[in-house]
């Protein structure tokens, strides 16, 4: 697939089924911890059923283009695209924040939608995740009320143009 990246002993390779207990773990106590400050302990929940839904996961895996940031032998986090040009997901494990593994993922994710010609790339961002998108460049195009098991949540639909 591709060659692995090693940068201050963080490796980025292809993810595979047998991290997805890791991966889950790592959204679950990364909206745990990390998200607390701009959810409500209902949204969070809510937020954090999506884990149980292991038919999406397994489909993830199986379908986009998934690739996990790996420190000694932990996972620290995974970044995924969908359909070429749409960041599904992005989580850095709530120890390993501001350690600059979510841009390791995400510049090896729009290098994966350039490969492929992309001329944009989007995302559905969370609050505590929109400035991170706002520095790589993206813009929000709507902000957007989600419901979860019943349960509203503001997130924002941004667009990064790749050719200008």
């Amino acid at each position: 697939m591709y060659s692995n990246t090693s940068d201050n002993h963080i490796i980025l390779r292809k993810g595979v089924y047998d991290d997805l207990p890791a991966m889950l773990q790592l959204f679950t106590a990364t909206i745990d911890e990390v998200c607390k400050k701009d959810y409500n302990l209902q949204q969070l929940e809510a937020w954090k059923s999506g884990a149980e839904n292991e038919e999406r996961w397994m489909k993830v895996i199986k379908d986009q283009y998934v690739v996990v940031a790996v420190t000694e032998t932990k996972i620290a986090g995974f970044c995924t695209l969908d359909q070429g040009n749409y960041i599904d997901l992005l989580f850095v494990h709530k120890d390993c924040q501001h350690r600059g593994i979510a841009t390791l993922l995400y510049r090896h994710i729009e290098k994966e939608a350039l490969l492929k010609n992309e001329k944009k790339i989007t995302a559905d961002v969370s609050k505590t995740a929109r400035p991170f998108f706002k520095k790589r460049g993206f813009h929000v195009v709507q902000e957007q009320t989600v419901h979860v098991k019943g349960i509203a949540m503001t997130n924002y639909k941004m667009v990064k143009n790749l050719i200008s």
